[in-house]
């Protein structure tokens, strides 16, 4: 049995606060062990002071550990400091993209970012039906600002989707191609080569949303392929308010600023404004400086015990959850099948009670779950259910807590009077 959970739970001071709870809703937001709430809040008693403001000493400081926490940040994703941008989530760093490219389709940003990045009527967008509405909002407003048409890539009666089906979509007037890199709904872990290729045949730009892989297995942008990739800090043990956009610099250092303002520019006069390069162009206004310290100080607990050894971990602890939902009569599993490799979740349907319910009933339990559509309304349409229940496993999820998942889920229906 892996030991993972037994030297890192100790760390948890909610595990401490809550010792009769099962917390398995990582994959909505993760608990914080101590080391970043004590980087976060060290940071905020001794050092704070505004950043790349001002020449005083105090704001040398901030901006050295507001500087260095990016470079931290970088390295966790094999990327270099001037490829990340701090946003206040990743979807407002989806955000980013799609409004820079609004911008750029109007001209902003000269002639190179509207060839780059510019869209119009006879273009296309595409995403999957399995997307989180962070990334397929942004992009539906894309399209209707400026005439291009969104399609998507249909999934199967299991809320998959396959390489085939995108290549049936994609065409030559693809000029982005946006897809989560693990569904936060069905646990399926795209096949980023194939999708890089397909864009790369038809000049198409790929956007990543990264939140619910990065946190889990070693990731390097950079050596994926993709053009642009978004994550968050509450999801890998970090602060709220806080995410990251990834992009190549040249790409970065060509998109128009969605956000304006202090801290942006170069020269400002009463008609125009010249921005600085990437990734200080795009982080407008006052900076969430303590938040990108406990950021990277996450980095750095889950880089001390090893990416590897996490995934290790959390295959295993998945691998329990997914046989308590197999196993249990009138629960469904959701997306990959058992047996096959799937990102730190398992969404399930119970036949004849509500996930709400569900949800409840494991509460009172004891046992914190997930329920609703995840944000995913599309692709639980298609599955012709309104919600589903998910349970996620983390770094410090331990086998006797799926356990008491296992045991809670076999009553459900029972309760219920499901079960007649």
């Amino acid at each position: 049995m892996n030991i993972l959970p037994t030297r890192v739970r100790d760390d948890f001071p909610f595990l401490a606060a809550h010792p009769d709870r099962a917390y398995l809703d990582s994959a909505a937001t993760s608990q914080r062990p101590r080391q970043v709430i004590d980087a976060e809040a060290a940071f905020v008693a001794t050092d704070y002071a505004a950043v790349h403001r001002g020449s005083s000493m105090a704001t040398g400081a901030a901006t050295l550990a507001f500087e260095d926490a990016r470079a931290r940040v970088a390295s966790f994703v094999g990327a270099a400091a001037d490829e990340i941008v701090w946003a206040e989530n990743a979807t407002d760093a989806i955000n980013m993209i799609a409004l820079g490219m609004s911008d750029a389709a109007l001209g902003l940003g000269g002639d190179d970012a509207g060839a780059r990045f510019g869209l119009g009527p006879g273009d296309e967008i595409v995403v999957t039906e399995a997307e989180h509405h962070a990334n397929l909002i942004p992009w539906q407003r894309l399209a209707a600002r400026t005439g291009a048409a969104l399609r998507w890539v249909p999934v199967d009666d299991d809320g998959l989707w396959h390489t085939d089906a995108l290549a049936a979509v994609v065409t030559p007037r693809t000029r982005v191609i946006a897809f989560a890199h693990v569904s936060n709904v069905t646990g399926m872990i795209a096949p980023i080569a194939d999708v890089v290729g397909l864009a790369q045949r038809v000049g198409a730009l790929t956007v990543l949303d990264a939140c619910q892989s990065v946190p889990h297995h070693p990731v390097a942008f950079s050596a994926l392929g993709v053009d642009f990739a978004a994550f968050s800090a509450h999801k890998m043990l970090g602060p709220t308010g806080i995410g990251a956009l990834w992009g190549r610099k040249d790409l970065l250092d060509l998109l128009p600023p969605a956000r304006t303002g202090g801290s942006t520019i170069t020269t400002v006069t009463m008609e125009s404004a010249e921005f600085l390069p990437a990734p200080n162009r795009f982080e407008a206004g006052t900076q969430p400086v303590s938040q990108a310290v406990g950021f990277a100080a996450a980095s750095d607990f889950l880089q001390a015990i090893g990416m590897p050894a996490v995934a290790d971990h959390e295959h295993e602890m998945t691998g329990l959850l997914v046989d308590a939902v197999a196993h249990t009569p009138g629960v469904r599993l959701v997306g990959v099948p058992a047996g096959a490799e799937r990102g730190p979740l398992a969404s399930f349907i119970v036949d004849g009670v509500h996930a709400h319910d569900v949800g409840q009933f494991l509460d009172d339990r004891g046992i914190t779950v997930r329920t609703g559509h995840h944000c995913a309304q599309p692709l639980h349409r298609r599955l012709g259910v309104a919600a589903t229940t998910r349970a996620s496993a983390y770094v410090y999820t331990d086998a006797a807590e799926v356990a008491r998942f296992a045991d809670a889920l076999a009553e459900v229906r029972p309760f219920f009077g499901a079960d007649r």
